[in-house]
């Protein structure tokens, strides 16, 4: 008797965009693993207890738009990475029901940032102390949500300046009026982790004062989809050096798959 196969999916809304199931079920089947993965197109977050006792072979899930940070209320542990960044991209479901949440964003963006710092050769990011004669290179951040935590929890890591920038700013951040009447030239980085300009919404940008970018800046989307968004053509047309997310997208998938196949050991979710 065939045994039945594992399922893993994508937990989000919409998903039409989605590039992981083709991943993994490509992976599946080139590894001849008898493993399927699904996307779990879900508008009410509510509905995922009853899905799971549905499916008693779902093993884990990744977590995207808009649930990296609500999935927390269904957690019964929660990895201190993610506790720290306040969101969850990837859920392990253990023997006994337990979920079990990480962010595997963290791995992904270290590792698109290692490379894109690699190709480039530059050392600017490092260079956070200011003078008379030189502004201090910084990171600009696009966005509040779950990508955004994990771009600064990496950025942290490494010791770079950053300002995160929203359309509707809370204390300590910045709005987009200040960067009209500012620019971007005292940015060496620049990361976008909101969907706009995300497929099929492709002549959607943000609105910046791209006349403000040349060629010392290194511009990030972590959009995938479309490949070059009309945010990093504008930014490329500038003469600055662009990156979207699928190198970040390859790795964190590649992290998940090796927590859904580990031993968990975690830290209990305060009640």
């Amino acid at each position: 008797m065939k045994c039945k196969s594992r399922l893993f999916g994508l937990l989000g809304y919409p998903l039409g965009h989605s590039f992981s199931s083709r991943y993994f079920n490509e992976k599946f089947q080139k590894n001849g693993l008898n493993c399927q993965y699904i996307n779990i197109d879900m508008e009410n977050l509510e509905d995922l207890p009853d899905f799971i006792c549905k499916h008693p072979e779902l093993h884990g899930f990744n977590v995207t738009i808009p649930f990296k940070q609500s999935i927390f209320s269904l957690l019964d542990f929660i990895d201190s990475k993610a506790l720290i960044i306040g969101a969850v991209n990837t859920v392990k479901i253990d023997e006994y029901g337990n979920l079990s949440g990480y962010n595997t964003d963290i791995t992904g963006f270290d590792f698109l940032l290692n490379n894109v710092l690699k190709n480039r050769n530059s050392t600017t990011l490092t260079c956070n102390i200011e003078s008379e004669d030189n502004l201090v290179e910084r990171a600009l951040i696009f966005g509040t949500g779950g990508a955004s935590k994990a771009v600064q929890y990496v950025l942290k890591q490494k010791a770079v300046l950053y300002d995160i920038a929203s359309r509707n700013p809370k204390s300590g951040q910045i709005g987009y009026n200040q960067i009209e009447k500012s620019g971007l030239s005292n940015y060496g980085l620049i990361i976008n982790t909101t969907p706009v300009g995300m497929y099929p919404n492709i002549e959607n940008c943000l609105p910046l004062p791209y006349y403000t970018i040349d060629n010392h800046h290194i511009v990030i989307d972590l959009i995938y989809n479309p490949e070059k968004t009309l945010f990093l053509k504008k930014a490329e047309m500038q003469g600055a050096s662009v990156f979207n997310g699928l190198t970040m997208l390859y790795r964190q998938a590649d992290a998940a798959w090796q927590i859904w196949n580990s031993p968990s050991c975690l830290t209990r979710k305060a009640n």
